[in-house]
């Protein structure tokens, strides 16, 4: 670094965002990708960044890149690739827990190095309640190392995490501020990490089957739901027992002119999952339905649950199911586990407001949510990221809402698949892509758009399926956030930062000053998102190594690698989406990934070094 640097009023105000950034991804007073807007208008009307370089970060190849490989993971999952992926590895796994996880757990990482873990992860669940439910392994035994793999199959490629993504772009940004005479930055090349990335995944591999497997929950672990298995599993995982009965409305009944929301409210009301009024016969009855005399109303619970409600209300029970037992076969409906995913519309919204009976032919009947399992007062909870919801509908509704990027259903259901005979275009379109980069060295974010066009114009996608692919958050938040790392290095906040940190922790060797970022990066990346983690750290990181003389490069390889390290916590994507399924808590995570955290830091510098 070329003398003292004195703090100026740029300075301060990139300080000030930076603190505020810091603030509200950690408390997330508001969303996320909200915070990231309003920290780029704010560098903007602040002039930190010159107007027309406000808005490049759309522009950029990382934003590209990410949304290109999220169109192409979706046309792979479009044309069932991960069925044939599930049915391969009950071949080969056979009936060995061990064997089955380990398969898994291989794939979903190798699939994570060239698409977004979360959206492996997402493939997978689905293809995990399948093997679950043949093989009877429970799913607690399985998600949490299929996630922790997927998290770190995503450092195989330069194109498997946001960070990754980013890297190359930030390195980019920290070439224009170099102090003269330092050599430019090469950015990394597809493979550079691959050897990496292989380390990384064998040695989650071998601690989650060695070590992790040992710490996992042992009671009480949930088995997927299926098909056919509803009574059981309602019984078993949820506490919901009963069996489904028909109630039929009396003239005197105080139920006559009631809407379906009211009746649910009424003291030991059973579940109220089909109604039959003047129309036919159907699941979900909307809240707003009104109840009438002779009104067929379909209910769960146990028989003396329903019939001391049924005599409250001067209701029928029926001897037995004439008005619903086509609907409720299990061939045609059942119970699913539907999991709200980061990005989801619905976050935020109260399942009343959502309206998911209306809209999706979904009624809600409990929500597990983290330490606890909630089953009354649905109407009102407002849903949260990784919220799995438990519900009842037909399989034809279902297969609708898997369609939905609001939703990820966790079930396995009986459907066809989407557009099998386009599994040929998909993966020869997915190929193109990755020849682009390796055979013809084709700018990253050019060969996967080329990859992703081509599955639209071979129908393997529609357009709107390919936007409805893209999470928009991701996007922005990626988008947002690079012009507040590109105002700490041209206003030399960053530079600033490193030596007053070099100057509180004086000269430390090579070796400490890595494992102080691998931690600090691994601090970071538990209370706000991987990219904003890597878009604040990797400037400093690049400052540090000019200032001490070590590789820049290698500096900031470690803070994009470091910020993947986020198994202690579920905060991260991938471990808020497999909690609810796999009926995990907070301590879960901690008992079991702070270890692993240990094991990714240690692997990671050894092979860093190796390497480079």
């Amino acid at each position: 670094m070329q003398g003292e640097l004195t703090l100026t009023g740029d300075m301060l105000l990139v300080l000030a965002l930076l603190g505020l950034t810091i603030f509200a991804f950690a408390t997330e007073i508001v969303r996320i990708d909200i915070a990231a807007i309003s920290i780029m208008v704010l560098v903007g009307l602040f002039g930190l960044v010159p107007g027309d370089q406000l808005f490049d970060g759309f522009a950029s190849n990382a934003v590209i890149a990410v949304i290109a490989v999220m169109v192409l993971g979706a046309g792979l999952d479009r044309t069932g690739v991960m069925n044939t992926v599930a049915a391969s590895i009950v071949r080969y796994g056979g009936r060995s827990e061990s064997r089955v996880i380990a398969m898994l757990c291989g794939t979903v990482g190798v699939v994570s190095g060239f698409m977004q873990n979360t959206g492996a992860t997402a493939l997978f669940l689905p293809v995990t309640s399948r093997i679950s439910s043949r093989l009877d392994i429970p799913l607690s035994s399985m998600l949490i190392p299929i996630g922790f793999c997927a998290i770190v199959g995503g450092t195989l490629t330069m194109i498997g995490s946001s960070p990754l993504i980013l890297l190359n772009d930030l390195i980019q940004t920290s070439n224009r501020s170099l102090p003269p005479g330092a050599e430019a930055l090469q950015p990394f090349e597809m493979f550079s990490v691959t050897p990496i990335g292989i380390a990384l995944l064998i040695a989650a591999l071998l601690y989650s089957l060695l070590v992790g497997r040992r710490l996992l929950p042992k009671t009480g672990g949930k088995k997927a739901a299926s098909p056919g298995r509803t009574k059981s599993y309602f019984a078993d995982v949820y506490g919901i027992t009963g069996d489904v009965h028909e109630l039929l409305v009396t003239v005197d009944s105080p139920l006559v002119g009631m809407r379906v929301n009211e009746a649910e409210q009424l003291d030991g009301a059973p579940l109220l999952l089909a109604i039959q009024s003047t129309d036919e016969p159907r699941l979900a009855p909307p809240a707003e339905e009104m109840i009438w005399v002779g009104t067929v109303l379909g209910v769960m619970g146990t028989r003396d649950q329903v019939g001391r409600f049924a005599v409250d209300n001067k209701l029928r029970l029926q001897p037995r199911l004439r008005t619903f037992g086509s609907l409720f076969n299990p061939s045609r409906a059942g119970i699913s586990e539907v999991v709200i995913p980061p990005g989801s519309r619905l976050v935020g919204q109260t399942i009343a407001d959502a309206r998911l009976r209306s809209k999706f032919g979904i009624s809600v009947l409990a929500i597990n949510r983290g330490d606890a399992i909630v089953r009354t007062g649905l109407r009102s909870e407002i849903l949260q990221v990784g919220d799995c919801l438990v519900s009842h509908s037909t399989w034809r509704d279902l297969s609708a809402v898997a369609r939905d990027k609001d939703f990820i259903v966790a079930t396995d259901i009986p459907k066809e698949e989407q557009r099998p005979q386009k599994v040929g275009f998909a993966v020869s379109f997915f190929a193109l892509a990755m020849f682009l980069v390796l055979g013809l060295d084709f700018n990253l974010s050019i060969a996967l758009m080329a990859g992703a066009i081509g599955m639209v114009l071979t129908g393997v996608l529609s357009m709107d399926e390919a936007y409805q692919a893209v999470s928009w958050k991701t996007v922005f938040l990626m988008a947002s956030l690079i012009p507040l790392g590109f105002a700490m290095e041209t206003t030399g906040t960053a530079a600033w930062l490193v030596q007053q940190t070099l100057g509180l922790v004086g000269d430390v060797g090579d070796l400490t000053m890595q494992i102080a970022l691998a931690v600090l990066a691994t601090l970071f990346t538990l209370v706000m998102s991987n990219v904003g983690a890597t878009v604040l750290l990797v400037p400093i990181s690049i400052n540090i190594a000019l200032a001490t003389g070590a590789n820049p490069a290698v500096y900031a390889l470690i803070i994009a690698l470091g910020t993947s390290n986020a198994f202690i916590l579920p905060t991260h994507p991938v471990n808020a989406l497999i909690m609810g399924p796999g009926g995990y808590k907070v301590r879960d995570y901690m008992r079991v990934g702070g270890l692993m955290s240990v094991v990714y830091v240690t692997a990671m510098l050894l092979m860093i070094n190796l390497v480079f």
